[in-house]
């Protein structure tokens, strides 16, 4: 099933169940008010929400409307942890050449993972508010995985059976600042402002065959003005999602509605396939060349991210956004 966020001037909006093709919607307050309620107790709603699911495609759901995807919020507009990872190997080695940054001996058995800001996401067609262009404002497509409540110690293979949806993320980042929070040794923050999610978040079963392995065999679609930029598969993910929430979940209890990135979709065959953000593209850049060519974002750039099923369906819905200048206080 799909389900989304209505915005309604409250914090946490109003739960959807989104039909299939992404064309209608219902309000899904018999089963949970919220997508946060929905996942603490999905034991109950899920199966009332799948019930609204199977009306809804088959035309029979009362109160059903047209949905216009630019009233929806982040499928979750705030959570309790966002932890993000660095599953892609060739994204990795291409950024330790853009920071010039020691690769840590290990980072083939242990994914790397921060945690980030989940107080205040965004969502798919809401402008992005930062503050300079000296920061280096870059896109990055990713995938996530919303689970329900993990106990701490759960391994890898458990682990997977705790992924209850999955979102398509651009998850921005202030490069400049970047190479700056990471000499501190603790870590991202001002180089991270808040994260973007797709329109709906969808549960696994909606890929088919297309989720396997504890990854989604799907290329993701990147276009920065309207061009394509890269068209990276995810499948790619050197770290499966049930290996990640078994490493975030190693000394702590991950929350009902914690959602954890697979970070930068990257592919070794970058060269052909293109990259899901700019980073990247000046580290091949400068492999190839001795120097970065591409700039980053400037003010009123667009950025569209989407992912396709086998028949050229969206399955999340598109992430289209427009960088404009923060109104600071």
């Amino acid at each position: 099933m799909k389900l989304g966020t209505l915005k309604d001037g409250s914090r946490d909006g109003k739960l959807l169940v989104v039909s299939k093709d992404l064309a209608r919607a219902v309000i899904a307050v018999s089963a949970a008010p919220t997508l946060q309620q929905a996942l603490e107790s999905w034991q109950s709603s899920s199966p009332k929400l799948q019930g609204l699911y199977d009306d809804l495609n088959a035309g029979r759901a009362a109160g059903s409307f047209a949905l216009d995807q630019t009233q929806l919020s982040s499928p979750l507009p705030r959570a309790w942890q966002w932890l993000d990872a660095s599953a892609f190997h060739s994204h990795g080695d291409l950024l330790e050449k853009v920071f010039k940054l020691e690769p840590p001996p290990d980072k083939r058995s242990i994914p790397l993972m921060y945690q980030g800001a989940g107080d205040d996401f965004l969502g798919p067609a809401d402008d992005v508010p930062l503050p300079s262009e000296q920061d280096g404002m870059d896109f990055e497509g990713e995938i996530g995985v919303i689970v329900d409540r993990v106990p701490m110690g759960t391994g890898a293979e458990q682990a997977a059976t705790h992924i209850k949806l999955l979102v398509l993320i651009n998850d921005w980042s202030l490069r400049v600042l970047a190479g700056r929070d990471v000499k501190t040794g603790f870590g991202f923050l001002q180089s991270k402002p808040s994260t973007s999610f797709s329109p709906v978040a969808v549960t696994p079963d909606e890929l088919g065959e297309a989720w396997r392995d504890g990854r989604m065999q799907l290329p993701i679609h990147v276009y920065w003005n309207g061009t394509e930029f890269g068209h990276p598969h995810c499948g790619q993910m050197g770290f499966s999602f049930g290996q990640l929430i078994a490493h975030a979940a190693r000394t702590r209890n991950l929350s009902a509605a914690t959602v954890i990135g697979s970070g930068t979709i990257s592919n070794n065959e970058y060269r052909t396939v293109g990259s899901a953000c700019i980073a990247e593209r000046r580290g091949i850049e400068l492999t190839d060349q001795g120097k970065p060519q591409t700039d980053y974002m400037k003010f009123g750039d667009r950025v569209r991210i989407e992912v396709l099923d086998a028949a050229g369906q969206s399955i999340f819905g598109a992430i289209e956004q427009r960088v404009v200048q923060a109104k600071l206080p």
